[in-house]
C-alpha cells in the first residue's frame, strides 16, 4: 500500500456535534472494551479518546486505575475535558509521534486508527508504549468501509455545481485489509494478534449531521462555505430513506512480547 496523505494540518472537529451524533461509535467502543481484560487497578491509553463518550466507560471498568486520553484534535481534548473533568489525564498528541513517561498496561483505541497515514509508524508507538504484557484492544475502518458513502462523494463532485471546487487527497483514509495489519503488528513486534472484520451498518439518528460531521468534514474543509449544505444534501440523497452507512469495522487485539 503506498503512503497515505494527512488532511489539511489545520483541520479540527466540531466536538460538541460529534459527541451528540456519536451513538454508533460509542456502540463499537462498548463491544472493544468487551474483550479488553482488566483487573480495575491498570493504567490505560484512550488512542483517540475524541470527547469523552467512550473514554468515561473505560473509566468505570477502572475504579482504581488510571486513564490517559490522546486525540491529535484540540476541540476534542476540550470536550473530553468538559466530560471527565480531573478524572483522566488529557492531552493533544499525534499517535505516531507518542512519547508517554511511562509504559502502560493496556491500550484502548476506537474508530480512530483508520484517520493515521502511516500504520507501520503507529503500531510502533503503541508497542513501545506498552508495558511487557500489556494488551492492544482497537478497532477502526476495514478496507471496504463506507463503500457505498465513498461512491455517493465521488458522484457528487461530477455535478456541474462542484465541476471547480477543490478535492481532498482521494486517500483519505487508511482502511487495511486484516492481512496487511496482522503483518504490521507482527513487524512491530507484537504477538498473540487476533485481526478480523465486521460489518456494522448504521442509520444514524440524524443522518445529515453525522454525515457533515464524521465524514465529510475532510471533504467540506475544501469546499466553500456556501456549498456546504448543498454538497451534504447531495450526497446524502443517494444513500436511500432511510440512509444507510456501510460501515465494515476492523478489531484488532495483540499483546506486547515480554
Amino acid at each position: 500500500m503506498s503512503p497515505l496523505r494527512a488532511p489539511r494540518a489545520d483541520r479540527d472537529w466540531d466536538a460538541a456535534v460529534y459527541d451528540r451524533v456519536a451513538d454508533p461509535q460509542e456502540a463499537w467502543g462498548r463491544e472493544v472494551l468487551a474483550r479488553l481484560p482488566l483487573s480495575g487497578d491498570e493504567t490505560v491509553l484512550d488512542a483517540g479518546c475524541g470527547s469523552g463518550r467512550v473514554t468515561e466507560l473505560l473509566l468505570e471498568r477502572l475504579p482504581h486505575g488510571r486513564v490517559i486520553g490522546v486525540d491529535a484534535s484540540p476541540t476534542m481534548i476540550e470536550a473530553a475535558r468538559t466530560r471527565l473533568g480531573k478524572r483522566v489525564e488529557l492531552r493533544t498528541a499525534d499517535l505516531t509521534t507518542l512519547e508517554l513517561e511511562a509504559p502502560v498496561d493496556a491500550i484502548f483505541s476506537n474508530a480512530v486508527f483508520h484517520w493515521v497515514p502511516d500504520h507501520n509508524r503507529l503500531f510502533e508507538r503503541i508497542h513501545a508504549a506498552l508495558c511487557p504484557g500489556g494488551r492492544l484492544a482497537a478497532q477502526c475502518g476495514a478496507c471496504g468501509n463506507a463503500a457505498s458513502v465513498r461512491e455517493a462523494v465521488r458522484t457528487t463532485y461530477g455535478q456541474p455545481a462542484f465541476a471547480d471546487v477543490s478535492r481532498p487527497p482521494t486517500d483519505l483514509w487508511n482502511f487495511a485489509t486484516p492481512d496487511e495489519t496482522a503483518e504490521r503488528l507482527r513487524a512491530a513486534g507484537f504477538s498473540g494478534i487476533g485481526v478480523w472484520t465486521a460489518e456494522r451498518p448504521v442509520t444514524p439518528s440524524d443522518p445529515r449531521a453525522f454525515l457533515a460531521t464524521v465524514i465529510l468534514g475532510p471533504h467540506l474543509q475544501y469546499i466553500p462555505e456556501e456549498l456546504h449544505a448543498t454538497f451534504v444534501d447531495a450526497v446524502l440523497e443517494q444513500l436511500g430513506d432511510p440512509p444507510v452507512f456501510d460501515y465494515v469495522r476492523l478489531n484488532i487485539a495483540a499483546i506486547r512480547q515480554r
